[in-house]
């Protein structure tokens, strides 16, 4: 643990509340920000500042994540506009200088007036992380930061104009899993392209104690944790390291659960259905972990473009509804397993490997075939 970077969140919560709301059409969600910072270490002081009689439902969010709201009440007849930017950057600093085992501060805002206290940050021998909407944020933030993540492309964000119709047992990653891939937020039903879903009735009922019931929630926790991992880190992931950040996501996860006596033994049964490779890993017992290079996304990549191709009338295909079409030709087709967060990270994969164009239209997404 000692080798792991020690993070601080800090959220401007008023922006990036009304960042998501008014240029993405949805509620901000905080398990994409913590999904990607678990990816990068442990964090260790979550703090949100707003007056929160502006976001009483938003609370309750931020409170199951164990995230301290720190109040800044508005309404006190003289204007406080700037209290909570304030406020925020006190205990930024304060926090540098006290605790000298964090070693990360991830800022979540757009608004450029952060830009000074990044530049203190980084001065004080600290990394910064930053988080953004993009249409709402500043372009003198991201380039003080020693690394900016828009909160538009976080794995599990998705526009109002990019919705994925519901699949049957659908739900959120990283949520308290069991071996029925049940809990408190549910588990993603994804499966490989090439092997359907598992019935809907079977998991409700809390039947299907079989590791085949639940693998496909499990390929797709696994896989996005390593596509994660590769995007932040850039080197290698081994099994220490992905066991780690599974836990670091939902500290509730365990092999044991899916029906597995070791993590190698769980690593090996995906390594068999193509979900992962293993490779000699620096240490012996800890392989390196990497997503297939080709194989099924290559595949799910060609589905794609000729189910467009096939419904294109000349002005592109609407990506809401999109997905059930690629369904409705592969029975149990998911993009999870591939390694993507959503289908429009699926979507933004296949243009950037030159087999679609997606386009944003007004507050929807378009894809055409080049």
């Amino acid at each position: 643990m000692d080798d792991e970077d020690r993070i601080a969140l800090l959220i401007d919560y008023e922006n990036l509340a009304l960042g998501s709301r008014d240029h993405l059409g949805v509620p901000f969600d905080l398990r994409p920000v913590a999904d990607a910072l678990a990816e990068r270490g442990r964090v260790v002081t979550r703090r949100a500042y707003a007056d929160w009689s502006y976001f009483d439902e938003d609370r309750r969010m931020l409170t199951r994540n164990h995230v301290e709201l720190i109040e800044m009440t508005q309404r006190m007849g003289a204007s406080r506009k700037n209290a909570a930017d304030i406020k925020m950057a006190v205990d930024a600093i304060e926090t540098a200088y006290e605790r000298d085992y964090i070693t990360t501060f991830a800022i979540c805002t757009g608004d450029s007036d952060f830009t000074p206290l990044v530049h203190k940050l980084r001065e004080l021998n600290k990394r910064v992380i930053g988080f953004g909407v993009r249409d709402s944020t500043s372009t003198m933030l991201p380039p003080a930061c020693d690394e900016f993540l828009y909160y538009d492309d976080l794995d599990g964000v998705v526009p109002a104009g990019a919705e994925d119709t519901p699949a049957r047992g659908s739900g959120r990653k990283g949520q308290g899993r069991g071996r029925n891939g049940s809990g408190k937020g549910g588990g993603s039903s994804a499966a490989p392209a090439q092997e359907p879903e598992p019935s809907t009735e079977t998991a409700d009922e809390g039947g299907g104690d079989t590791v085949e019931d639940t693998a496909p929630d499990l390929a797709s926790l696994v896989a996005q944790t390593v596509s994660g991992l590769q995007r932040s880190s850039g080197g290698a992931v081994t099994a220490s390291v992905l066991k780690r950040t599974l836990v670091r996501k939902d500290s509730t996860f365990s092999e044991a659960a899916y029906g597995f006596r070791a993590f190698g033994e769980l690593l090996e049964h995906l390594s068999g259905r193509g979900i992962i490779d293993l490779s000699a890993g620096p240490a012996k017992g800890d392989p390196e972990v990497t997503l297939p290079e080709e194989g099924g996304r290559q595949e799910a990549f060609a589905l794609l473009r000729q189910t467009v191709s096939e419904l294109d009338d000349g002005e592109g295909v609407a990506l809401s509804g999109l997905k059930d079409q690629l369904r409705a030709r592969r029975e149990g087709f998911s993009e999870k397993p591939l390694g993507y967060g959503s289908f429009l990270q699926f979507a933004k994969g296949a243009d950037a490997a030159g087999l679609v164009q997606l386009q944003r239209q007004g507050s929807a997404y378009v894809v055409s075939v080049t």
